[in-house]
């Protein structure tokens, strides 16, 4: 894939991190979501791309914008399969909390698992992890091999994972271990992020968005760490509808290269809010607005964070797109 088109993916999260912001604690998540949603497809169409989107916002009957199995882009270049979560943290924007981002994940054509919207436990580590643990494993094991293989005791240990009622037996057995935990509020994509860059986390554990699971895999393949995946149908509907998006067994452990495939991934976030990885929206003086973004390559491991000075002037809710185009 062509370099510039990260940097268009780039232009695109932060408008549209831009325009979540106008939002933030406003307690209205679905006028959020909306406008990141549009602004997100609006500039889509601006990208010398032949692009389809393999996860998205739902269905076509479900979702008017973004959803699975929409082109995106001018059609005039290479043929990418796009990810993207318009806002990751929509009840988190809403109550004015840390965390949440505009995510968007290219690859090219036919390595993006098209990830069914349900559940999918996962295990997410950094490169010393990486290749070394499973998913089959009770965590009571995981974590035992991982501080072998870190050579650091339990009691030094960092675990992420969601704080949910159906996580209950989980975080009992990691408290019987010893590790210290990291109780995460929201933050699915970047929870699992956490556990391969410079942070006290050494693993992200527990169940989440399958589409989540594939953003952060996304970015995992760039910074040389991994995710495993299984998917958690609850019904028979959900089990039938996997095999139907043409997984041959939807209870398989799903690889790096089951999610995002072997070819170059790019991975593209701007944060909304404040968040451990990446500043959110700030907004300055005379209408200016400053964002901040990281850009991985798989290819080379290039891991890039940009600041940007947006001039929002005359710009209104519903605008900033255009005023950042």
């Amino acid at each position: 894939m062509e370099r510039h088109i990260a940097m268009e993916l780039a232009r695109i999260t932060e408008a549209a991190a831009l325009e979540a912001a106008c939002w933030t604690g406003r307690g209205d998540k679905h006028s959020a979501d909306e406008a990141a949603t549009m602004t997100i497809r609006r500039m889509f169409h601006s990208v010398d791309m032949d692009g389809t989107v393999v996860i998205g916002e739902g269905e076509m009957d479900e979702a008017p914008m973004l959803y699975i199995g929409e082109k995106v882009g001018s059609r005039r270049g290479p043929k990418i399969d796009i990810a993207v979560d318009p806002l990751e943290g929509t009840e988190t924007v809403a109550n004015g909390l840390n965390n949440a981002i505009s995510v968007i994940a290219a690859a090219p054509e036919g390595n993006l698992l098209h990830a069914p919207d349900m559940y999918m436990a996962k295990l997410a580590v950094g490169p010393g992890l990486a290749g070394r643990l499973s998913l089959n494993d009770h965590i009571s094991v995981t974590l035992a091999k991982a501080s072998e293989i870190l050579q650091k005791p339990l009691s030094e240990m960092t675990v992420s994972i969601l704080d949910r009622l159906r996580h209950r037996e989980m975080i009992s057995a990691l408290r019987d271990a010893g590790v210290r935990i990291k109780l995460l509020g929201h933050g699915d994509v970047m929870g699992a992020i956490e556990a391969a860059v410079e942070s006290e986390v050494d693993m992200y554990v527990g169940s989440g968005g399958a589409p989540e699971g594939v953003l952060a895999a996304a970015a995992l393949k760039c910074l040389g760490g991994e995710m495993q995946g299984r998917l958690i149908p609850d019904t028979t509907e959900e089990y039938e509808r996997c095999i139907g998006m043409g997984m041959k067994d939807p209870l398989k452990l799903l690889t790096m290269d089951d999610m995002v495939g072997q070819g170059n991934v790019l991975f593209v976030a701007t944060g909304v809010t404040q968040g451990d990885l990446l500043n959110g929206v700030r907004y300055l003086s005379n209408r200016r607005a400053e964002t901040h973004s990281v850009i991985m390559h798989s290819l080379n491991r290039t891991v890039s964070y940009l600041r940007t000075i947006h001039h929002l002037s005359g710009a209104k809710i519903g605008n900033i797109a255009e005023a950042a185009m």
